[in-house]
């Protein structure tokens, strides 16, 4: 068959991938989208959209009546996933198959096969693949039977992907919590409560194999890709290709994906997942039935671009690639952009992008959501805002790139991992190949103080001076405001200007235009702003320095140089006019009143009126972009109200719970 339409029932990011390559091949698009996503990249992107009615994931994008519907109505012939929602739900590729759509992705029975943990171990074990041992049932039978795995043991959600629905436990007096919390996060997210039990590996690697295989029988490995840079059990870097492997290692590895995805008939894009000792030994863990997020250090460092090859499978051709044709040429590594604040255990950060900029450059590509200027990042999906992917002749060529390009990624108005990932670029431990899948969760607190020493080690007077000359020319942009021009005027001489709570003192010497003369701490600098459109150009002392500036809702203005944000604060002024960087939460000065640290769900609360409470105590969870965020008892005290029930949607600083003294 040929395809000449492609509906992507998906969204951000990916849905904007797969229309590049479609368009690129001559296959029109269209687009699915929920009402907050009408303005969206991908569906202003698309050549046709359709609007899913409905508030919620299970009415919208995890809704195979509306999408088979929506490929109806446009005349789609084809329907491409992506990843997550419904990719690897074998109802949705019989749903498709039912209908004459060609589904682009693997059948139904592969699905079943691999894309269920459990049935892909059973799958492993008799081909002989090396797997952990585990078991399989409710809570209630694991928790009879968890003593043939032993502790530390992983629990995971059987239907599961990309780190959600998984937890370590390392004792037993944690089990019976962390096998219920599972379970419900299973049915969550991927509407299957099933979960298992596996032995623990302590310190692995994570390295995973990318095959493609077509509807004859044709199959090829396309080598490995490293990500053992992970946080909650979800990739943030990932690499291609590992620098870990040997090439005995790689090889045997490679063989084992490709037996592992022939032995199904498997066809389309599947990823191989193993974990690897510190002894080279691997194992397998699972198989991504779909594309991978991280995708695109393969194409990168293959040449070969991989949904291409999804389309021109699903539309029944032969396999175009050999294995013998196919080789490793550099060295690429992804950055998932997310938003989150790493600097806060990683807590969700939803909100109002209100200044966006992306980097570019030889080697530099960019997977994204295609905000234009500003934009918003909901609650209830996924956090990842991008991929920042880097490519170089070696290892180090390609950790520089991506130095650069982290250090001009800018996201104003939410917090974000940028500077953090800036600060794993050129950790020892990432520079070292150190990094095993637990490193930053058990040294996340030296990770974020060698961000700060980064951060620090910067010259702090460029982000003041920065700062100072964009407020000195706001206020005269401002003048006929009278308040602003009696603020401006009378500290014009020496105005005072805060760097994240440290006050100096600058002396403004001569002025002509936007040219000063400034003396700040005993220097004098010759210095001008340059508006270039997209950021600002620091003119200092015949010296340039890119600089990016906003401001955010506390009268600060924020100054984002070399990768880092500062907060600068004219003491002597109003703050600026417009309040263009907007933050998540509140000051709280009650301490009996809990509040929300994000926008999001509360599916689950574990306390009553009236009943009595310890400091530390689980008060209730709340959902945001994925992820379960325990809301904790600050002191001991009695729950005087409860003011949201199970199911409501907070939004930040939305108070939850009162607590009275005992």
């Amino acid at each position: 068959m040929k395809i000449t339409k492609l509906l992507i029932a998906n969204r951000g990011e990916i849905a904007l991938r797969i229309e590049r390559t479609a368009k690129k091949m001559g296959i029109s698009t269209a687009a699915v989208y929920s009402k907050y996503d009408a303005c969206s990249g991908h569906v202003l992107n698309a050549d046709e959209s359709v609007l899913l009615p409905g508030e919620t994931l299970a009415e919208t994008y995890l809704n195979i009546e509306a999408i088979i519907a929506a490929a109806k109505k446009t005349g789609a012939d084809a329907i491409h996933p992506g990843y997550g929602f419904l990719s690897e739900n074998p109802l949705f590729s019989e749903a498709c198959e039912h209908e004459g759509i060609a589904f682009v992705g693997p059948s139904a029975a592969s699905v079943r096969a691999m894309g269920n943990k459990i049935a892909a171990r059973e799958v492993a074990v008799k081909l002989g693949v090396p797997i952990t041992t585990g078991v399989t049932g409710s809570p209630e039978e694991l928790m009879k039977h968890h003593c043939t795995v032993g502790f530390p043991m992983l629990i995971k959600a059987a239907a599961g992907g990309g780190g959600k629905g998984m937890r370590i436990v390392r004792s037993e007096n944690e089990l019976a919590a962390a096998l219920e919390t599972t379970s419900r996060e299973a049915l969550n997210y991927f509407g299957d409560s099933t979960i298992y039990i596996e032995t623990f590996v302590e310190n692995p690697r994570h390295i995973e194999v990318q095959v493609l295989g077509d509807k004859h029988g044709n199959m090829v490995h396309l080598f490995e890709r490293e990500c053992s840079a992970q946080r909650r059990h979800q990739k943030i870097v990932e690499e291609a290709p590992s620098p870990t492997l040997t090439p005995e290692v790689r090889a045997r590895m490679c063989a084992s994906a490709v037996s592992l995805a022939s032995s199904i008939g498997y066809y389309s894009a599947g990823t191989i997942e193993f974990l690897v000792d510190s002894e080279l030994n691997y194992y397998f863990l699972e198989m991504n039935t779909r594309i991978q997020v991280e995708h695109p250090v393969t194409e990168m460092t293959t040449g070969i671009d991989l949904v291409e090859e999804q389309l021109h499978i699903a539309a029944g051709e032969p396999l175009r690639l050999k294995q013998e044709n196919l080789k490793q040429t550099g060295h690429a590594i992804e950055c998932r952009i997310y938003a989150e604040d790493p600097f806060n255990n990683f807590m969700p950060s939803p909100g109002h992008i209100s200044f966006y900029h992306e980097p570019g450059g030889e080697g530099i590509r960019v997977d994204s959501m295609q905000i234009e200027g500003e934009g918003e990042i909901y609650s209830f999906f996924d956090p990842m805002i991008a991929k920042l992917i880097a490519w170089g002749n070696h290892r180090e060529e390609a950790r520089l790139r991506m130095n650069g390009a982290l250090e001009n990624f800018v996201v104003q108005g939410i917090h974000t991992n940028i500077s953090f990932l800036n600060g794993i670029m050129h950790h020892p431990a990432f520079t070292g190949n150190t990094i095993t899948t637990r490193y930053i969760d058990n040294h996340l607190e030296e990770l974020t103080d060698f961000t700060s020493e980064l951060k620090a080690s910067l010259n702090q007077q460029l982000p003041l001076l920065a700062a100072l000359l964009f407020s000195l020319q706001q206020k005269s942009a401002e003048a006929e405001n009278i308040w602003h021009t009696i603020g401006y005027w009378r500290h014009l001489p020496e105005p005072v200007i805060e760097l994240d709570g440290h006050r100096a003192k600058a002396k403004i010497i001569r002025q002509k235009g936007t040219h000063f003369i400034l003396q700040l701490s005993d220097n004098e600098y010759d210095a001008r702003l340059e508006d270039s459109g997209k950021h600002f150009c620091l003119h200092l002392n015949g010296e340039k320095h890119r600089v990016f500036i906003g401001a955010d809702h506390n009268g600060r203005f924020i100054v984002n140089f070399r990768g880092f944000d500062f907060a600068v604060r004219r003491p002597d002024m109003a703050g600026p006019a417009k309040d263009v960087f907007s933050g998540n939460g509140s000051l709280n000065n009650d301490p009996g009143n809990i509040v929300s640290p994000m926008p999001g769900k509360v599916i689950k609360i574990n306390v009553s009126e009236g009943e009595s409470v310890t400091k530390g105590q689980v008060l209730l969870v709340v959902e945001a972009m994925k992820m379960e965020n325990n809301i904790l008892c600050p002191q001991d005290g009695k729950v005087e109200k409860l003011l949201v029930k199970q199911g409501d949607m907070v939004d930040g600083s939305a108070q939850l719970v009162h607590l009275g003294k005992i």
